[in-house]
């Protein structure tokens, strides 16, 4: 059978012939102990749970981030698609300028032949 450390020191120190070291704490100190020990078993879990509560903010933060991720790449695609149509527009905008222009110099050119032959 494997001993632990605490009873492979009391066995050593019986066989010295000191007093196991159990019999030489008072019990007062054993309930300042056992107080000591409920105070860090409160703080071991109230840990556990701080570690829970990070793991679900990290879950949740990473979720959002996803999602942020995918509404900028969705934007990104607006974006450029937008650009795309700007400048299709811009072409088309100035076409019919263009178109416009020789409109004008047509009618421009209407206008003095009627003009001519009024005289």
């Amino acid at each position: 059978m494997a001993e632990t450390f605490w009873e492979s020191e009391a066995a050593a120190e019986t066989a010295s012939g000191e007093q196991p070291l159990s019999a030489q704490v008072e019990p007062a100190a054993l309930a300042v102990s056992a107080d000591d020990f409920a105070s860090l078993e409160e703080r071991i879990y109230r840990a556990v749970e701080l570690v829970k509560q990070e793991r679900q903010a990290r879950t949740a933060a990473e979720a959002r981030n996803v999602d942020l991720e995918a509404g900028i790449a969705q934007a990104e695609a607006q974006a450029q698609a937008q650009s795309l149509l700007v400048d299709q527009l811009q072409n088309e905008l100035q076409a019919l300028r263009a178109e416009r222009e020789q409109v004008r110099q047509r009618v421009d050119r209407l206008l003095k032949q009627l003009d001519a032959l009024e005289l």
